[in-house]
């Protein structure tokens, strides 16, 4: 870590650079020597101006996150924080002009408010991300925010932790100018200038917040809106409230209101679970020798095999990260809708105001469609998204052996299927593995990449990095039935079956889930994936079921049906005019009666606690039976994965979080009378019974011990 100082060409300004890779966090350490080093310069009378900068790729992503585990532990003192420096900028006799470039988050968007000015290259990104670790800004962020953007603005950058690109911040008012090359001389040349105009100099805290009529009537429909979308989390709620106290008090009296939520937000247990998923995240992307992931992206062009849904999203994916796309579909009409399909969603960009119209046609230009495997001897990867079947991707896996350069690497999008058995055809089954994409591919930040018997460690490395250049937490998993995400998704979508077989309305059971913090019911996410595709999964491996488990009659009875989901408009709901909106179905709740009457099962009233502990419980055994098994790597890997592809809260931690924080005890206490009651299927996992004996929980299990 460091701060250097250089004095610009001319004299008069001093450019500080915070130097602490790799994002040049605000740790303490770094704010108290920025501290004393700016007293210095504001004492030399030679100075008349400061540019604030930051080295590498970014000027401030934020505070040191480590730290926050230090204050609630005890183990360091938070004290002011980082008041006092930013106190100290704001009412220095001279300008300072802060220099933004990648980002500038959190403490490090606090830091370039309480500057006098803000300078921003093209490209930078700034934001109040907060949020997002179960916290709101700390650093009079609330307070500085409004008095730029105005209330209602501020108050949804805080509570959404949306980051907002430059040229949008100069509109808005929250940096003073754009830059597209030479930001430091663009800076020191605006210090100069505003050097010599000192009585035009305002400090943030004392610019005018305009909180009138109109402004309380939008912040009142903001918090309404925020505590529907927040899914029970509590931090943008309170960020809310700390913005209102801009506007309805001093800046002194706001930054009291701010420090005091902070403090609360801090020690709470939503906190900590940001935290967890915060080092979790950057911790998946390191399951490889440190020699192996350091090298360059070698990807310059990538074949996807397959247009129907997963194949677009895939492509848009890459061409959205800059690699351009071969996109190869034998049916002609399917080719041709996926090519309407890129052109809408971009145009659809461009009316939002998110993409320039040469934007949008460049990127369709990026994606070249094809019927045949002609120019995939020149690519880096494929990646195969055709229909889930084995003998269709051993097939196509087969021809691609034939026509792909001997060191591209081989990718299916299979969500489910043996890894290993799709590499047997191929002669070089070391290139091949898994990307399991999530629909919609271009939004789901995750990708399971899924490692096979023979896949080399340069191979997983290159698909690390890739996942990273996408945009995506790549979290390696192993290879069984279903991996991670679907193995366990499988008993929580059985139990939510079993339950409306049971008695519980299918709009009821979606609503309680929803209730506890879930992105969508597991059986309107059943409808919006198609029920056929675990139905067709079923059947696949309809000879590894054991011979007395129960059938999942009802979602059967609705394939046979033709009842698919939003495809059909017909599933566990029913869609009007071919919309997305779900509505309750009566017929549906006909159907469950029936197969629960010729199925021997008794209907009876269930609690929502019940619908909670069937389907969630159902997700933390099968995630303990993958722990034990080596399919994770560890209980994080899993939380990660299903926070960022199954919609599970993140104000809760992840599934194996939430049941660490629950307590286990108590968990196989349930499970086990769920065996006794409901079936063998409910049987407790070995390595939860082990945990619980020993007192211990997921947290502290490496898979081995």
């Amino acid at each position: 870590m460091g701060i250097s100082v250089t004095r610009s060409a001319e004299e008069g300004v001093a450019i500080v650079t915070i130097d602490n890779p790799p994002v040049n966090a605000l740790s303490t350490t770094v704010a108290r020597d920025l501290k004393e080093l700016l007293a210095q310069l504001d004492a030399e009378p030679t100075v008349h101006g400061v540019v604030l900068a930051g080295a590498g790729r970014a000027f401030v992503a934020g505070a040191d996150i480590r730290e926050f585990e230090e204050f609630t532990a005890g183990r360091k003192d938070r004290g002011e924080g980082l008041h006092p420096l930013l106190n100290q900028i704001e009412n220095s006799r001279m300008p300072y002009v802060c220099a933004v470039h990648g980002l500038a988050l959190g403490a490090g968007l606090e830091l370039a408010m309480a500057c006098h000015y803000r300078v921003a290259l093209h490209g930078a990104r700034l934001g109040q991300p907060e949020v997002k670790l179960g916290l709101i800004p700390g650093a009079g962020g609330t307070q500085r925010l409004p008095r730029l953007v105005g209330v209602v603005r501020a108050a949804e950058m805080c509570a959404s932790g949306e980051l907002v690109e430059a040229e949008q911040a100069l509109q808005e008012g929250l940096v003073d100018r754009v830059c597209s090359a030479g930001l430091t001389i663009a800076a020191a040349r605006c210090a100069r200038e505003w050097a010599g105009r000192p009585g035009d100099r305002i400090k943030t805290r004392d610019r005018t917040v305009c909180y009138g009529e109109a402004e309380i009537a939008k912040m009142t429909d903001l918090e309404v809106r925020v505590e529907r979308d927040s899914r029970g989390a509590a931090a943008p709620v309170r960020a809310l409230e700390a913005v209102r106290a801009a506007g309805a008090t001093t800046f002194e009296e706001g930054v009291k209101v701010e420090a005091k939520i902070f403090q609360e937000c801090l020690y709470s247990a939503e906190s900590k679970a940001g935290v967890h998923l915060f080092f979790g995240e950057r911790q998946a992307g390191k399951r490889v020798d440190r020699s192996l992931s350091a090298g360059g992206t070698r990807i310059t062009e990538a074949a996807v095999v397959g247009a129907g849904t997963m194949g677009r999203g895939i492509s848009m994916t890459y061409v959205n990260a800059g690699i351009p796309v071969l996109l190869q579909e034998q049916d002609a009409d399917v080719l041709a809708g996926a090519l309407t399909g890129f052109r809408e969603t971009y145009q659809k960009a461009v009316r939002r105001g998110r993409m320039t119209v040469a934007e949008a046609e460049r990127r369709v230009g990026m994606i070249t469609p094809t019927s045949e495997y002609a120019g995939f001897e020149r690519v880096g990867i494929v990646i195969e998204a055709v229909y889930e079947g084995m003998e269709l991707k051993r097939q196509v896996f087969s021809e691609l052996d034939q026509v792909v350069r001997p060191d591209a690497i081989l990718a299916t999008n299979t969500s489910t299927l043996d890894i290993d058995r799709i590499a047997s055809v191929t002669s070089r089954p070391e290139t091949v593995i898994g990307h399991h994409f999530f629909s919609p591919a271009p939004v789901m930040r995750l990708l399971e990449i899924v490692v096979g018997a023979s896949t080399s460690d340069m191979v997983l490395a290159e698909s690390l990095r890739l996942a990273k250049r996408l945009g995506k937490v790549g979290v390696v998993v192993g290879n069984c039935r279903g991996f991670v995400g679907n193995r366990m998704y499988g008993p929580y979508q059985r139990e939510a079956q079993f339950l409306v077989e049971e008695g519980v309305p299918v709009a009821d059971l979606d609503a309680i889930l929803v209730a506890f913090g879930m992105a969508m019911g597991p059986l309107a996410v059943a409808d919006l994936a198609g029920i056929d595709v675990g139905w067709r999964i079923r059947q696949e491996h309809q000879h590894l079921q054991p011979a007395n488990m129960r059938p999942q009659a009802l979602a059967d009875r609705l394939c046979q049906l033709g009842r698919f989901g939003q495809k059909t408009g017909r599933g566990f709901y029913q869609y009007a005019d071919g919309g997305r909106v779900p509505a309750p179905d009566p017929t549906v709740e006909d159907l469950a009666y029936q197969c629960a009457q010729r199925g021997g099962i008794q209907r009876r009233a269930i609690e929502p606690r019940e619908v909670e502990e069937r389907t969630l419980y159902a997700l933390v055994n099968e995630g303990a039976r993958i722990l034990e098994e080596g399919y994770a790597s560890s209980a994080t890997d899993i939380d990660i994965v299903y926070v960022n592809g199954y919609g599970f809260p993140a104000h809760r931690g992840g599934p194996m979080w939430y049941a660490d924080h629950s307590g286990l005890e108590r968990i196989l206490t349930r499970i086990r009378e769920f065996e006794t009651q409901l079936g063998f299927w409910w049987q407790p996992a070995p390595l939860l019974e082990r945990l619980v004996a020993e007192g211990r929980g997921f947290a502290d299990f490496e898979f081995g011990q």
